[in-house]
């Protein structure tokens, strides 16, 4: 796995790299988070896939200029993000934000991703939950017993989290303009058009997963996505919060190779 760093937009995007497959994944998180919330994941994908993990701007170690981080702002960067590495044409893996921003991105960019798997997208729940607003407070407030608490309330297994994962959320949210973006992301969320203006232009082949006991976005949200995207299936992860591909990780990869004929 290569850590790298491209020019996007006169941006610096970091990003982590691993295969050399000629089938490109690309792996999308959520708010908040950064390319190693994938790192469960990245070393099996890797196998069958050159995979590519950004950190979104604002996000992780990429830059975090004063801008409207709107969904439209992310899926124009993810274009251009596209553009800087010379991808053509690639299968996407989003998590949460990352998966409203996909969808407003393959929307537009018709023809651009050939599968696309999104985990627990945001978009069409309108409100909040304790989870999700003891996460913004973490990341307000950034410190080991907050960062700790949201992500044990993320999680739907026994509520344990590696250390390495709150050290490291702490660390990155702790970062020059860091929270700026954190929230400017947040108030772009709840102004963001309706998502079943995109869900209705998607044709890309799509699976989406989500885990049984996810607090943040719960699994009944599930329902907005596969009934508005032509060529939709859906897995429901058993015993799994948020985030599925931290919380089960071989399970995770199993049904997504399955999906993206790995």
């Amino acid at each position: 796995m290569q850590e790298e760093f491209v020019s996007v937009d006169g941006h610096k995007i970091r990003f982590l790299k691993a295969g050399s497959s000629e089938n490109v994944l690309v792996l999308v998180h959520g708010l908040g988070a950064s390319a190693e919330r994938w790192e469960f994941v990245l070393p099996h994908f890797s196998q069958h896939f050159t995979v590519i993990v950004p950190d979104l701007i604002g996000f992780g170690y990429s830059d975090k200029p004063y801008a409207d981080y709107t969904v439209e702002f992310f899926s124009k960067f993810l274009k251009a993000f596209f553009d800087a590495l010379g991808i053509k044409k690639a299968s996407i893996i989003a998590s949460s934000l990352g998966g409203q921003v996909v969808i407003e991105f393959v929307a537009n960019n018709p023809g651009s991703v050939e599968k696309m798997i999104l985990v627990s997208p945001a978009g069409a729940m309108k409100h909040s939950t304790p989870a999700l607003d003891a996460y913004i407070m973490a990341a307000l407030y950034p410190d080991e017993t907050s960062a700790q608490n949201a992500f044990s309330m993320m999680t739907g297994r026994d509520g344990q989290v590696s250390q390495q994962i709150v050290e490291g959320f702490v660390q990155r949210m702790r970062l020059p303009n860091a929270k700026y973006a954190f929230m400017s992301t947040l108030l772009g969320l709840k102004n963001a058009p309706e998502i079943a203006t995109y869900l209705q232009l998607i044709t890309t082949p799509t699976l989406v997963m989500w885990g049984q006991n996810d607090p943040v976005i719960p699994v009944k949200y599930a329902e907005h996505f596969v009934k508005a995207i032509k060529d939709c299936r859906f897995y429901q992860m058993e015993k799994c919060g948020h985030t599925p591909y931290v919380e089960a990780p071989t399970d995770f990869v199993k049904v997504a190779l399955k999906f993206l004929g790995g």
